[in-house]
């Protein structure tokens, strides 16, 4: 799944969260998510871990662009 990066980095802005906490609230590892992060992609179910770390539906995260 395509992950929109501003919308990552904005919610980890929005919700004071550093990569550490979002991974221990995810149960996905910070090392994963820098990958994601940078790439910008991750399958379906990593997209719903980190939504539900971010306390947000997937929709909020994903690159809507790019799934048209």
């Amino acid at each position: 799944m395509k992950l929109s990066k501003s919308k990552f980095e904005l919610l980890l802005a929005e919700k004071e969260l550093t990569l550490t906490k979002l991974a221990e609230l995810s149960g996905v590892s910070r090392q994963n998510i820098s990958t994601i992060k940078q790439r910008g992609t991750c399958s379906p179910c990593t997209a719903a871990k980190l939504a539900k770390g971010f306390g947000v539906p997937v929709a909020e995260i994903l690159d809507m662009e790019a799934t048209a």
